[in-house]
């Protein structure tokens, strides 16, 4: 993606949004999704990074997308990257996610929105919105927990 003074924002925006389900992607064996990478089941991957996904974001939020690529040499460390579509209501982010031993990270291909505004603030406001409207909310105390304190 061509760079622009907002693509630095967007990413952390987009990174801090899928922590959760990198975190998750990072559980399973490196050699697994190198397999499913190496051998085109991208029906498999698409389930893998669904699974993730959905313990964190509304279903279709966070998909795989069209394929994806790994380092492996005999010297280093296993690395996976992921291609996804992350569509929260009104946007669409095309992204890469590399996943390794330490750490994970996102790199933006491209973001449409659907309806650009013509202030690029108010369409960085409006991705990090409509990614948490998006999630689950975990962190909400209950009513219930609430009266009885």
């Amino acid at each position: 993606m061509k760079t622009c003074p907002y693509s630095a924002e967007r990413e952390r925006i987009v990174a801090n949004a899928i922590l959760p389900v990198a975190s998750e992607l990072r559980l399973l064996d490196a050699s697994d999704i190198i397999s499913l990478l190496r051998f085109e089941c991208y029906g498999n991957l698409a389930e893998l990074v669904s699974s993730a996904a959905e313990l964190y974001f509304h279903p279709g939020t966070i998909n795989f997308g069209s394929g994806g690529d790994y380092t492996l040499e005999w010297n280093g460390v296993p690395e996976v990257t992921l291609d996804l579509e992350i569509k929260p209501k009104g946007v669409t982010v095309y992204a890469r996610l590399t996943l390794a031993a330490e750490h994970a990270a996102i790199e933006i291909n491209h973001v449409a929105f659907q309806e650009p505004a013509a202030d690029p603030r108010a369409n960085t406001a409006f991705l990090e919105r409509s990614l948490n409207e998006a999630r689950f909310s975990r962190t909400s105390p209950s009513p219930l927990l609430s009266d009885a304190a």
